[in-house]
């Protein structure tokens, strides 16, 4: 047995196993519970799984022995009388954990810290995987986050957090509706980092304010860490600065709206994305679903559909396009319960079920 993948669906969290180039259900843990997001700590073997019960809350469990069993550990928490303001307009409301958005490990040289990402907008630390966490102040306190509003949600959230492989210290965030933040200390001073993105649905004079950008999902390539790339509401972005500067992509087919994104591991000219019809719509465009691909920094994009429905109205949320660690494979799994596997960077795939259920995020193991 080879790779891993972890489904976090609607009915709880799928484990898929590779033996001998087939792929089969392993495991199906917390089943009909609502799991929203998985990781797998590849510095310790842990493994965490993120889980939005409703009326009980917000959950984290986790696992030492790779998902065959699993304890609940402590999930972010906002003090008592924490008051949340956005800057849509809503009035003021207690802010509470409504969900973890985000999870990703530290440096290789932090064992046990994690960095979580929540809706309303917080930001969290732990140095000893999941047992207690630390909001980071520096960051929920500055006045910019007053601005910051509810993109698909009514509050916003930080979905993407990246970890630079070279200095740990250096953090960016991506959030809906917050822009891009920087830090380079750890997490004790941020600046935006949102500079040439634009948002088409504000008025004028508020279009190319960094601090109120809509990115849908920003990852960083691991072999060249200057790389990013957004999937952002209105467009697609690439900086190759450090996030110093956004450039616009304008040519992907057949659409630059879309949630998800993934850029290859070791080459930072190569990324993946899954345009979509935007707004009130959000179903593929001409009901095919595909994926755009860039092999040369966005200059030119080929749309990919093999071994795809030739008829469908799947929609793929941020985390629910996937690489593999060593840039062999991905993964792709829909609202409808579709799950894709490619072997050749998305020139085909290779349907593994059509009846899960909804799927919200897909990680190899």
């Amino acid at each position: 047995m080879n790779e891993r993948l972890l489904v976090s669906t609607r009915k709880g969290l799928f484990t898929l196993c590779e033996d001998g180039g087939d792929w089969r259900i392993e495991r199906h843990s917390f089943p009909g519970d609502n799991v929203t997001l998985a990781l797998a700590d590849t510095r310790d073997g842990r493994w965490y799984a993120a889980l939005n019960l409703g009326h009980f809350g917000v959950k984290l469990q986790r696992s030492e022995d790779r998902g065959a069993s699993w304890r609940e550990v402590a999930v972010p928490a906002y003090p008592a009388g924490e008051m949340l303001s956005t800057g849509d307009g809503k009035p003021p409301v207690a802010a509470g954990l409504r969900l973890l958005w985000s999870l990703e490990p530290g440096g290789s040289e932090e064992p046990g810290r994690l960095w979580a990402g929540t809706i309303p907008g917080g930001l969290f630390r732990s140095d000893d995987a999941a047992e207690s966490w630390l909001r980071i102040d520096s960051l929920w306190n500055i006045p910019e986050r007053e601005k910051w509003f509810g993109g698909g949600y009514d509050q916003p959230g930080i979905h993407s957090i990246c970890v630079d492989p070279r200095d740990s210290r250096r953090l960016h965030i991506a959030i809906s509706c917050g822009g891009v933040w920087r830090t380079l200390d750890g997490g004790e001073h941020w600046s935006l980092a949102a500079d040439g993105m634009y948002a088409a649905y504000m008025p004028p004079e508020l279009r190319n304010d960094p601090n109120i950008q809509d990115p849908h999902r920003m990852v960083q390539c691991a072999g060249a860490p200057d790389t990013f790339w957004v999937q952002h509401h209105n467009g697609v972005f690439v900086s190759r600065d450090g996030a110093r500067s956004w450039q616009d992509i304008a040519n992907v087919p057949p659409s630059v709206f879309g949630f998800a994104v993934a850029v290859h591991p070791h080459d930072p000219d190569t990324a993946w994305f899954v345009p979509a019809v935007k707004d009130e719509c959000r179903i593929p465009v001409d009901a095919k679903l595909s994926v755009a691909r860039t092999r040369d920094g966005g200059r030119s994009f080929d749309s990919l559909r093999a071994g795809l429905p030739p008829q469908s109205y799947d929609l793929v949320y941020r985390h629910g396009l996937a690489v593999s660690r060593d840039g062999g494979l991905l993964a792709m799994g829909s609202t409808t319960g579709g799950l894709w596997l490619s072997a050749d960077q998305g020139d085909s795939w290779r349907t593994l079920s059509l009846n899960l259920p909804p799927i919200y995020a897909v990680a190899f193991a």
